[in-house]
C-alpha cells in the first residue's frame, strides 16, 4: 500500500483475482484516495474478441485455471503501474490513463496488460466519484440524463453458445417504450413467452441458456429463430413497440482461405451474404445489425451501410478504437463500445466523442465474460448514449439493468428514453 494525505491524492492501488461469470478468472482492483475512500472496478473478458483489441496478459500456466490465471496481470498492477501513479490526483484521468499508456508502450497494451490498464483505470474513475461525493454517470458529464434502448439478447448462437446458429445474437430492441422501466416489462413478458415457445417446440433443453443468458436452442436457420422471436412478440401485445437486431459476428463464420463466408451450411460470397441480409430487413423490422462482415472486410461493411438502410454497429471492426473510427468512419454507422477492447476510460471517451462527430449511433456493450460489476450503466447514461447491450438474464447482466432503473428513479422527470430515436437521443 502506498500513502498520502491529501483529500484527491491516490494513495494505495489493490489488486486480487476474482471469477467471470464463465468461472473463469479475472481482475478486481480498488484505486484508494486519502486513505479513506476506495472505488472499485472488475474486468470483463470477451470470448469473441477482435485482433486491433488491447491484449489481455494471462499466466498460461496450465495447471492452474488452464492457463488462464491473471497473476501476471496482478503483478503488474502493483509493481509497475501504481509506483507510476500513486500521489497523482484521482481526477485527473487523462493524465493517469496516459501514465499508463506510456508505461506500456505498445499500441495494444500487450507490455502491461490491457486487463491491467483498464482495472486501474476504471476504478479510478470510481474514485474520483466517490470523492466527489457524485454517481459516476454525474462525475462523467453534468448533463448526463439519457436512458438507453436496452438491445435484449433472446437467442444466443455462435461462440456464446454450442448449437449451430451461426449469428451470435437474436435481440428484440423496445424503441417503443416510454421509459427505461416500461422497456424491462415488454423485455420480460416477451422473454417468458419465448420460452413457452421453444419448450413447447424442441422440448425442455431448447431453453437453457448461452454464455449471455439468451436461449440456445437447436437451431441452424436464422429465420426459424426470427419466426419464434416475433411469434412471441406478437403474442405478448407488444409488436408495435419492438424492433429487433442481431449480432451476426461474421469473422467467426468467415473463411479467410477461400475468401467466403461459411453460413447456414454452404459457402456465400460477400454479395450472397449481403442479398440474405436483404431478405432478412424485408421481411422483418429489423434496426440494427452487428458486424454483417469480417473485421477487415472494409468494402463489405460500406455495401452493407449504403445497402440495407439501417443501423450498421462495428465491434471487432472498429474495436473502441478512435484511429480506427477515424479510418473507417465512412463505412458503417454505429459504434459498439467496450471500454476493455480499447484499454482505458480516456480512450473509450475519446471514442464516443469521435463517434458523435461522425454522427454514429453509440451502443455501450458488455462482454460474455461479465461480472457483477455494474459500471458500464453508468458510463452509458454518463455519455448519453442511446443504446445498450448487456445480454439477458442472470445476476451479471440483470445487475447492468438494475443499475439503469435505479439511475432512472435518481435523475426523477429529467431522465429522458432514447426510444425511437436510440443514435440520436437529442
Amino acid at each position: 500500500m502506498y500513502l498520502g494525505r491529501e483529500r484527491f491524492t491516490i494513495t494505495g492501488i489493490v489488486a486480487r483475482e476474482i471469477l467471470d461469470c464463465r468461472f473463469n478468472p479475472t481482475i478486481q482492483v480498488d484505486v484508494w484516495v486519502g486513505n479513506e475512500i476506495f472505488g472499485r472496478a472488475d474486468v470483463p473478458a470477451g470470448r469473441s474478441r477482435g485482433e486491433k483489441e488491447a491484449w489481455e496478459i494471462r499466466d498460461g500456466d496450465k495447471k492452474v485455471y488452464g492457463g488462464l490465471g491473471v497473476g501476471r496481470a496482478i503483478r503488474n498492477i502493483e509493481d509497475r503501474i501504481a509506483p507510476a501513479i500513486v500521489g497523482m490526483d484521482v481526477r485527473d484521468q487523462r493524465n493517469i490513463d496516459l501514465a499508463m499508456i506510456a508505461l506500456d508502450g505498445t499500441p495494444n497494451k500487450q507490455n502491461i496488460g490491457g486487463n491491467a490498464v483498464i482495472g486501474v483505470s476504471m476504478a479510478t474513475a470510481r474514485a474520483a466519484a466517490n470523492a466527489c461525493g457524485l454517481p459516476l454517470y454525474r462525475y462523467l458529464n453534468a448533463n448526463a440524463h439519457v436512458l438507453p434502448v436496452p438491445l435484449l439478447n433472446y437467442i444466443n448462437g455462435g461462440r456464446l453458445t454450442s448449437n449451430d446458429l451461426d449469428f451470435q445474437e437474436i435481440c428484440i430492441f423496445p424503441v417503443g417504450a416510454e421509459t427505461f422501466r416500461e422497456s424491462m416489462i415488454i423485455g420480460w413478458d416477451v422473454y417468458n413467452a419465448l420460452r413457452d415457445i421453444l419448450s413447447s417446440k424442441y422440448g425442455k433443453l431448447a431453453v437453457n441458456v448461452g454464455d449471455e443468458g439468451g436461449f440456445a436452442p437447436p437451431i441452424v436457420s436464422t429465420k426459424e429463430a426470427m419466426d419464434h422471436l416475433v411469434r412471441a412478440v406478437e403474442v405478448t401485445g407488444h409488436a408495435d413497440k419492438v424492433m429487433y437486431g442481431f449480432d451476426c459476428a461474421a469473422t467467426h463464420f468467415y473463411d479467410a482461405e477461400k475468401k467466403m463466408y461459411k453460413f447456414e451450411g454452404e459457402y456465400r460470397t460477400r454479395t450472397e451474404l449481403l442479398d440474405f441480409y436483404k431478405d432478412l430487413v424485408k421481411t422483418y423490422p429489423i434496426a440494427s445489425m452487428e458486424d454483417p462482415f469480417d473485421e477487415n472486410d472494409i468494402e463489405g461493411f460500406d455495401m452493407a451501410t449504403k445497402e440495407l438502410g439501417i443501423q450498421i454497429v462495428g465491434d471487432d471492426f472498429l474495436c473502441t478504437n478512435p484511429k480506427l473510427i477515424r479510418e473507417r468512419g465512412a463505412r458503417c454507422n454505429a459504434l459498439l463500445l467496450k471500454f476493455n477492447q480499447v484499454g482505458t476510460l480516456s480512450e473509450t471517451l475519446d471514442a464516443a466523442e469521435s463517434s458523435y462527430r461522425h454522427q454514429f449511433g453509440i451502443m455501450v456493450s458488455e462482454r460474455s465474460g461479465e461480472t457483477e460489476d455494474p459500471i458500464l450503466s453508468d458510463v452509458a447514461v454518463g455519455i448519453n448514449a442511446g443504446q445498450i447491450k448487456t445480454g439477458a438474464t442472470r445476476s451479471e447482466r440483470t445487475v447492468k439493468y438494475n443499475r439503469l432503473l435505479e439511475i432512472e428513479t435518481e435523475l426523477g422527470d429529467a431522465a429522458l428514453y432514447a426510444g425511437r430515436l436510440f443514435r440520436n437521443p437529442f
